[in-house]
């Protein structure tokens, strides 16, 4: 029987695992993302005002170069597991900085397309060789590595959002442009430091809590692994909070609830807060694999609650849909926090060490599939009625309870037993 998680000794608290280089990651990326705060902010402003696109060219321009950023996970991966991961990351962290910085050079749509497209693949490549190298750098202590990370980014996402704000104001072809160049900038900042840090070790497999090497998996690769498979196909669905909170707040907001048109901006606000808040101290609860499986039933739980809250607030006043929003937006902010320990440790703890990468890569096409169906699901809801976010938190609850059968422990089969007791 594993321990209960216990308090977090004072020492522990305010210390970040990794050593050194998992400090100097920390810094790469919360640099990452002030940079892209600066730029997302504007990226469409920019294509609207500066390059003269349409509302329509600028839809398929994000829709077209988000199909091609679904190949940067499993690539990532494949190549991680036979180049040291510091060395791709840099590579990525360049050709980043490389497509964004062509987006000056022309106002043609093709053009624009095209050198989107080639930022998308190594921004994808880039979050899935981020997270392989926490989990090697930080070992079994990676779930807290991850819920400093994560708690780290949205200060510094923040922070961008904020400068980009303060320039917009000025709203001048030059501004733009400087956003764009600042983002440049922060890849060549975060190449450099990325290239100072040490590569970190390639387990055969650590397993989180005990730092003893398990035995590997007798599958090599995740696309033979329907187990593994099919747990990626429901992280699909789970991380739907993304696009309900960016998306579907602020569609609901303005065409079903009498709340101010204000409040939208602010659900962003208490997700983040709630974020920064919670993210380390909660880590304690998905430390390993078997908290990490305890934790599906509180994320389908905060799920429904989200959904419910969410049609409650087109049933009344001004008052009551602020309130009924508010709770939904606290009840899928900590679906999202406990989400995000659950899927980090049971995409490593499920993926043999020799092939991490390649399993990594395969699980970041989870987050890729989202950001393409997440929109239109949302889309579909908002559409439907207040009656479709229950239904759509039960659907939530439906994933959490598939995927809670799916990661369960492998019970060793009777000729296993009968096989390892004739050989002793």
């Amino acid at each position: 029987m594993e321990p209960t998680p216990s308090r977090v000794p004072m020492v522990r608290r305010f210390s970040v695992p990794g050593g050194r280089d998992g400090r100097r990651m920390l810094v790469v990326a919360v640099i990452d993302k002030v940079g892209t705060g600066l730029w997302s902010g504007a990226s469409t402003l920019y294509f609207l005002y500066v390059t003269h696109l349409s509302v329509s060219q600028i839809g398929l321009l994000m829709g077209l170069s988000g199909v091609l950023g679904i190949a940067g996970p499993p690539l990532a991966g494949r190549l991680a597991d036979r180049f040291p991961v510091t060395r791709i990351l840099v590579v990525a962290q360049l050709a980043r900085g490389a497509a964004l910085l062509a987006l000056l050079t022309t106002d043609d749509f093709v053009l624009l397309v095209l050198f989107s497209a080639l930022g998308a693949l190594p921004d994808r490549a880039s979050s899935v060789l981020t997270k392989l190298f926490a989990a090697r750098v930080a070992g079994p202590q990676r779930i807290r590595y991850q819920a400093i990370q994560r708690t780290a980014v949205n200060i510094g996402w923040a922070v961008g959002a904020a400068g980009a704000g303060a320039a917009l104001t000025v709203g001048t072809t030059a501004a733009y442009q400087a956003l764009l160049l600042a983002n440049v900038a922060s890849y060549l900042v975060i190449g450099v430091l990325t290239l100072r840090c040490a590569e970190p070790p390639a387990p055969s497999r650590v397993v989180a809590g005990s730092g003893v090497p398990a035995t590997p998996a007798r599958t090599a690769t995740p696309w033979r692994d329907r187990r593994y498979l099919s747990f990626t196909a429901t992280e699909v669905w789970l991380f739907l909070d993304d696009s309900i909170l960016q998306v579907g707040f602020p569609l609901w907001i303005v065409h079903a609830t009498e709340a101010p048109v204000g409040l939208a901006p602010l659900v962003l606000v208490l997700n983040s807060v709630l974020v920064i808040a919670l993210q380390v101290p909660l880590s304690r609860f998905g430390e390993n694999r078997a908290a990490a499986r305890r934790l599906l039933l509180p994320i389908g739980a905060a799920f429904l609650t989200g959904g419910v809250a969410l049609a409650a607030s087109a049933t009344g006043g001004p008052w009551f849909a602020t309130t009924a929003v508010l709770v939904a937006a606290a009840a899928f902010s900590l679906a999202e926090i406990l989400h995000a320990l659950a899927s980090w440790e049971l995409s490593v703890a499920l993926a043999p060490g020799e092939s991490q990468g390649a399993y990594l890569g395969v699980h970041g096409l989870a987050q890729s599939a989202q950001r393409s169906l997440g929109p239109v699901v949302v889309g579909v809801a908002v559409s439907t009625g207040a009656l479709a976010w229950p239904v759509l938190g039960a659907t939530l609850v439906v994933a959490c309870l598939v995927q809670r059968r799916l990661v369960r422990p492998r019970v060793p089969s009777v000729r296993t037993e009968a096989t390892a007791a004739s050989s002793t």
